[in-house]
């Protein structure tokens, strides 16, 4: 039996792909928009970019451009375990690594990620179980899923991206006491446990199935280039002509059904816009799919070691750990200057459940400040990811592979 380990026995030489990086590279730079507009835009704290009533075109696809962010990691961050198992690893130090990193992936998003990136304070009781949370705990259980035949695991992971949204008629609170475990399964809410309050804004289904089909399609990666730039293209356009007619029929692939609206413009809107929390079918085959075709298109570029694209993507956690408390403090900075105070900002965005009333009144600013602020603060960023990169280059401590 050939199970998801045993094809990674054998040491594969193998120089790093560019491609990944790059893309890698380019969503964590959208990544940093969102969270800039998180902390700055004027609308943050009165609706959702998403919400087609209020919303604008250049506020709607501002945000539907850094849905690409999560799905497109996850998946990647799969097939780079596959990768790493390549370099002559067992099936048992795949594992070990997979769930170390993932258990340190959770105590960062609940500690330095929460307190020195999103909230500025020590007061733990407000918790939010987000990205970090998500990534790790998928890593955790892709560790003991590796294990499975490698057949078994196709099926698994494609089931449940493909199959997940026939749960959505279940809600948590059909399971009384326990309403908090199908909440990290598959409902975000936010639950009271002693003097804290914790939102679960990731359930775990299905991104535990978009890093395992990452990981069994690290194995494209094994192709020889003009095959694998052939299957990846082929396969990319195929899962985003998929996305169209799934949404077209608009019967399954996700619970909210886009409809005509007042504008040719918005039913477009309408039609794109597809749950996130958690993503369904129709939102990972709208991402998914472009994403895999592009690293395609791009499999054979060569950029230089210098180039932006390459260092974000070779350095994604160090950028994540670095670029929350960069935005937290330049928004401290900007509104001390406008308001003459930013004692409001020792607390989450706007955007992330702070009464609007904390702030002051009118506070934001009009989305030209949120893409201005976006490129400054990426060319700050720039300087010390490069300085990381080359590190990791240079050296292989252990403790590198974990930041």
């Amino acid at each position: 039996m050939v199970t998801a380990t045993s094809a990674v026995q054998k040491p594969l030489t193998q120089t790093r792909l560019q491609s990944i990086d790059i893309v890698r590279g380019a969503i964590m730079i959208l990544m940093a928009l969102d969270h800039i507009r998180d902390f700055f835009h004027q609308a943050s704290q009165a609706f959702a970019p998403e919400d087609l009533a209020r919303t604008n075109s250049a506020l709607f696809f501002t945000r539907w451009i850094t849905h690409y962010c999560a799905p497109v990691f996850m998946f990647y961050a799969g097939v780079a375990a596959f990768l790493w198992a390549q370099r002559g690893k067992t099936g048992g130090e795949l594992s070990s690594f997979l769930w170390r990193r993932g258990l340190w992936l959770i105590v960062l998003e609940l500690t330095i990620v929460r307190s020195f990136g999103w909230y500025f304070n020590l007061d733990f009781h407000d918790l939010k179980l987000i990205v970090l949370w998500a990534l790790g705990c998928s890593m955790i259980a892709l560790a003991a899923l590796v294990r499975l035949p490698m057949r078994a695991l196709v099926a698994l992971s494609l089931g449940m991206i493909a199959l997940h949204n026939l749960l959505d008629g279940i809600r948590a609170s059909q399971f009384g006491s326990f309403a908090w475990a199908w909440s990290v399964l598959h409902q975000p809410a936010q639950f009271q446990v002693g003097d804290s309050l914790i939102l679960i804004g990731y359930p775990l289904i299905p991104w535990i199935g978009v890093m395992a089909a990452g990981y069994c399609f690290g194995r494209v990666f094994q192709l020889e280039p003009a095959r694998r730039q052939f299957v990846l293209v082929r396969l990319g356009i195929a899962l985003t002509a998929a996305f169209v007619v799934v949404r077209a029929i608009n019967v399954y692939g996700d619970a909210a059904h886009w409809s005509v609206q007042k504008s040719a413009m918005f039913t477009v809107i309408s039609f794109l816009n597809c749950t996130k929390y958690p993503p369904s079918l129709d939102y990972l085959l709208m991402t998914l799919g472009p994403a895999i075709a592009v690293t395609g298109w791009i499999d054979r570029v060569r950029l230089s070691d210098a180039n932006p694209l390459l260092v974000f993507g070779r350095v994604p956690l160090f950028y994540y750990v670095l670029h929350l408390p960069l935005i937290h403090g330049t928004a401290m900075l900007m509104a001390w200057i406008r308001y003459g105070s930013a004692t409001f900002f020792f607390n989450a965005p706007p955007a992330m459940g702070t009464p609007p009333q904390a702030f002051p009144a009118g506070y934001g600013y009009d989305l030209w400040v949120c893409y201005a602020v976006w490129i400054v603060l990426i060319a700050l960023l720039y300087p010390a990811c490069l300085w990381y990169a080359r590190l990791k280059q240079r050296r292989r401590d252990w403790w590198l592979s974990y930041l």
